[in-house]
C-alpha cells in the first residue's frame, strides 16, 4: 500500500505554498514543479544568487528535489514564472502541480508569492490550496501599495539603510523583467 504523503503537503492541490526549507521539502518535494520566491536579496548581500542551483542543493541543505524543476520568481517576473509554469503543463499534456515556495517569512516574499499565485490564476491554473489562497488575497488586497511595503519592510529598510535603495525600488517593479532563472 502506497504512503500517504502529509497533510503538510497539499497533494490534494494544484497550486500549493510553502515557506523556507521545511516548505521545499514538505511541499515541494511532492510537486512537479517548484518556484522559489525571493524578492529581496539578504542585507548585506545584494550580489547573490537568489535561486538554489541543482549541483549546489546539497551543499546548501537543500533537500533532494531530483527531478524537479526549479525556477526562481518575485514581483518583477511573476507573470513568466507563471507562463512557465503553463507551458511546463501543456509539454505534458496533463495537469501538473506547483509549489511556489518563499526564501523566508517576510513581507517581501508573502507578497511576491502571492503575485506569482495571483498571475497563475490569471492564466487559469486556480485549483489553490487554503495556503495558497491566502497568500495570494494578500497581494491582490495590497497590490497598489507593494512598493511602499517592500521599502517599509525590515528587510526593505535594511538594504536602503546599506545604500540599496535602487535595489529594493527595481524589486517592487511588478512584471518590470521578463525572464524566469531556472
Amino acid at each position: 500500500m502506497p504512503e500517504t504523503p502529509p497533510l503538510a503537503a497539499q497533494t490534494h492541490y494544484q497550486v500549493r505554498f510553502g515557506r523556507g526549507l521545511e516548505g521545499l521539502q514538505t511541499v515541494g518535494a511532492l510537486a512537479d514543479l517548484v518556484i522559489w520566491v525571493d524578492a529581496l536579496p539578504e542585507p548585506g548581500a545584494v550580489a547573490g544568487q537568489k535561486a538554489p542551483r541543482a549541483e549546489d542543493a546539497h551543499a546548501h541543505g537543500w533537500p533532494e528535489l531530483i527531478g524537479v524543476p526549479i525556477i526562481h520568481a518575485d514581483l518583477t517576473n511573476r507573470s513568466d514564472a507563471a507562463r512557465w509554469m503553463l507551458e511546463q503543463q501543456v509539454e505534458a499534456g496533463d495537469r501538473v502541480s506547483v509549489a511556489i515556495v518563499t526564501a523566508g517569512d517576510g513581507v517581501e516574499d508573502t507578497l511576491a508569492a502571492g503575485a506569482v499565485i495571483d498571475a497563475l490564476a490569471g492564466l487559469g491554473i486556480d485549483f489553490s490550496s487554503p495556503e495558497a489562497a491566502v497568500v495570494c488575497a494578500s497581494f491582490t488586497a495590497l497590490e497598489r501599495a507593494v512598493g511602499h511595503l517592500l521599502s517599509a519592510s525590515v528587510a526593505g529598510r535594511a538594504l536602503i539603510a546599506d545604500g540599496y535603495a535602487d535595489v529594493v525600488s527595481s524589486a517592487s517593479g511588478i512584471d518590470s523583467q521578463s525572464s524566469v532563472v531556472a
